[in-house]
């Protein structure tokens, strides 16, 4: 699987892939930054206009999910509750708008998947309802478009969601687009440059039986949002479903880690060339890796950190070279279905997460 007869999508031989560096590097440390108000994984965290990251439900008080949500002051290193959702959620999304409000929508509850969506207001730190989408979804992807739109895309329901369609922050609505080549779950979505979306990866099926499901698939798709519709592009090398992509300062997207069904985790990566619209082969990561955080730091380079089963290791990509390097400095705690987000200064929040099947409420600073 994944692999084609396109130049652009060839797969590299051991002799010509980027090395990554065996020596682990003391560059960058991790430090505790207390403790969120509620423990929680799967939940969303989101860069404020302000400055401030909102943390956003997540699992579980039980099978119906958290309806709090609060905010990290990276002035004051502090975590204050703010409003809480009409809806509890996990494995739901959310978007900053070009009007400064985050819009939460999706995810699943104890009833089950969820078509609605709330937006915060941070000028008065409340939750409002608005427009619901025409299908309930979770595992899926909201990717804020060059107009301002939000593309809903894919996700796991009853069945596996096909559908996509985008939000109107004017109207308050979302309304129907193309439908993608094939249904996914636990998939990427990238905005490009150039105003398209790259989705990569995920399953194709919905049924909760690991033995049932479909592995980890290698095709990848285009977005455009000018005529509204999917395309099919070059596969990836290697399927996979539980990655990450992460957009480079070059235009390309680097697709890291994942899973395929019944096989170890993955340790490969892969580059998206938009100029090509192929997939090659890059260095590859010290620890393979499902469920961890990848954030594009503000010297080009890329952490990854944590996932599988809850680790505790770290490392970073350099687009320089194309290759990973193992950081010496571990997490202060393990933690996968985390969140990471850049801060103004260049840090970066690590919250929540789970290990050993527990969710946490600590949190931890990268400071590179």
């Amino acid at each position: 699987m994944g692999c084609t007869a396109s130049t652009a999508g060839a797969v590299l031989s051991s002799a010509q892939r980027p090395a990554s560096s065996s020596t682990p590097t003391t560059a960058g440390r991790f430090v505790a930054a207390g403790s969120m108000t509620t423990p929680r994984y799967y939940q969303t965290a989101t860069l404020l206009s302000n400055g401030s990251v909102l943390i956003v439900g997540g699992c579980c008080n039980g099978p119906a999910g958290l309806t709090s949500a609060e905010l990290y002051d990276p002035k004051t290193g502090r975590f204050t509750p703010t409003g809480s959702m009409a809806d509890g959620r996990y494995y739901h999304t959310a978007t900053l708008l070009n009007n400064g409000q985050v819009l939460i929508a999706g995810g699943v509850s104890v009833l089950g998947p969820l078509s609605s969506a709330e937006l915060y207001d941070p000028s008065t730190g409340k939750f409002s309802p608005t427009g619901s989408m025409a299908v309930a979804r979770y595992y899926h992807t909201a990717t804020l478009l060059a107009d301002g739109r939000v593309l809903m895309a894919g996700g796991s329901g009853d069945p596996l969601v096909v559908k996509a369609e985008v939000y109107d922050p004017q109207k308050g609505t979302f309304s129907a687009v193309g439908d993608m080549t094939v249904g996914r779950q636990h998939h990427t979505a990238t905005l490009l440059q150039d105003g398209r979306v790259l989705i990569t990866g995920g399953s194709d099926s919905s049924d909760p039986d690991p033995v049932k499901k479909i592995p980890g698939q290698a095709s990848a798709e285009l977005f455009d949002p000018h005529a509204g519709v999917f395309g099919k592009t070059v596969d990836m090398t290697t399927g996979r479903l539980d990655h990450t992509a992460t957009m480079l300062p070059n235009g390309q997207v680097l697709i890291a880690g994942g899973r395929v069904v019944g096989l170890p985790d993955l340790a490969t990566a892969e580059l998206f060339d938009p100029k090509t619209g192929g997939f090659d082969q890059t260095g590859t990561m010290a620890t393979a890796r499902i469920n961890h955080t990848a954030t594009l730091l503000p010297d080009g380079r890329v952490l990854i950190a944590g996932g599988s089963r809850g680790l505790d290791t770290a490392e970073l990509y350099d687009p320089k070279h194309g290759g990973f390097t193992l950081m010496a400095n571990s997490m202060t705690t393990g933690r996968a279905g985390h969140t990471a987000t850049l801060l103004p200064d260049g840090r970066v929040l690590l919250a929540g997460g789970t290990g050993n099947s527990t969710s946490s409420s600590t949190a931890e600073l990268f400071e590179p």
